[in-house]
């Protein structure tokens, strides 16, 4: 099993866009640091993910898809947008995706390759937030247009058993 990291919304939406993608084994959801101006913790996930059933460049793609990856905003500390990678392979495969990818986006890709430092888990409460709490407002309003976005444009990659589809 692999693991990658990503950032760039709300820990809650990021969770359950991958925890609803075929491949997936586990997503753990809170804060991630890397280095340098990168040392602050950020919302993210970490993906767990079976490689002969998802590539990297897919899970990548969807990550590019479902936030905001070419906007600067006064709140990229907190959802900073990157890839946080465990090794070499995985950097250099993440930058080749963007590179790749550049072409689906009006606007420069602004999300960061970055090396995993630190990972902080959000309280129990809060982890499977929106598997949990499907009929609250924010996973109504906020979360739930987000996974309609990723069933339309990735639905052969939908575990469409753990999002209760046909």
């Amino acid at each position: 099993m692999e693991k990658i990291g990503f950032g760039g919304s709300c820990h809650w939406c990021t969770e359950a866009i991958f925890l609803s993608i075929r491949g997936v084994v586990k997503v753990e959801q809170g804060w991630i640091s890397s280095t340098g101006s990168d040392h602050e913790l950020s919302e993210a996930v970490i993906v767990h993910y079976a490689e002969e059933i998802i590539e990297l460049k897919s899970l990548i793609e969807i990550h590019l898809h479902t936030h905001s990856c070419t906007a600067q905003h006064s709140m990229r500390v907190k959802y900073r947008s990157a890839i946080y990678v465990f090794n070499d392979l995985q950097q250099q495969l993440a930058n080749d995706a963007i590179v790749t990818l550049q072409s689906d986006f009006a606007h420069p890709i602004i999300t960061k390759v970055i090396p995993f430092r630190q990972f902080k888990l959000n309280q129990n409460k809060y982890l499977n937030y929106y598997y949990g709490n499907r009929e609250k407002p924010f996973c109504r309003n906020i979360v739930s247009p987000k996974l309609k976005a990723l069933i339309d444009s990735f639905p052969h990659l939908v575990n469409k058993d753990k999002m209760n589809l046909s």
